[in-house]
């Protein structure tokens, strides 16, 4: 009967624990992670592994700062595994909400000299597009989506950190994707 009232309060206790810092570490998490469903996940994680944790019989000297360290690992491990986004990957959506990739939108030079044209201004277009972009969200954007490099190589070469390179080409990419999006309603206008 002794180990039945051991377990009913180290659940009473992890209880506690959740409702004391569900809301510091949600919140901890939510201002790392930009989608709310991923920081959710993570919570959860981090308390399903409070509870192993538990139930194996780890002792977990300071918990809040055990969770919180979970977290933090929980957070690398979801940036590690999540691919960078590509200009190519759904970038525009067409009126049944279908990806519609730009490559799409470019006609084959040879499909004749009105086909040439159009691809011209639409290279054009992209062109001006880049231009738009503050330096180093192009700079960031060129090097890894045109030129192929790795970000780890562009973080050697410039000294900028790799996290910070993710987050300029992500925005890099939401303002072509929006650019483009316009380009491709006039052209499905005429």
């Amino acid at each position: 009967m002794k180990l039945g009232a051991m377990a009913l309060e180290e659940d009473q206790r992890i209880s506690e624990v959740v409702e004391q810092e569900q809301s510091r570490l949600r919140n901890f998490i939510r201002r790392r992670v930009p989608d709310p469903r991923d920081a959710e996940d993570i919570l959860q994680d981090v308390f399903y592994e409070l509870v192993e944790a538990n139930r194996l019989l780890m002792p977990i000297e300071h918990v809040t700062g055990w969770l919180f360290r979970v977290a933090r690992n929980r957070i690398a491990d979801l940036f590690r595994k999540k691919k960078p986004e590509s200009l190519s990957d759904g970038a525009l959506v067409n009126e049944d909400e279908e990806p519609f990739y730009i490559e799409d939108l470019l006609p084959s030079p040879d499909a004749g000299p009105e086909a040439l044209y159009v691809r011209n201004v639409l290279l054009n277009e992209i062109e001006l597009a880049l231009d738009e972009l503050p330096e180093e969200q192009r700079e960031a954007f060129v090097a890894h989506e045109l030129e192929g490099r790795s970000f780890k190589e562009i973080s050697a070469d410039t000294g900028v950190s790799v996290n910070t390179l993710l987050s300029r080409k992500r925005y890099a990419i939401l303002h072509l994707r929006e650019r483009l999006q316009r380009i491709y309603e006039e052209f499905r206008k005429n």
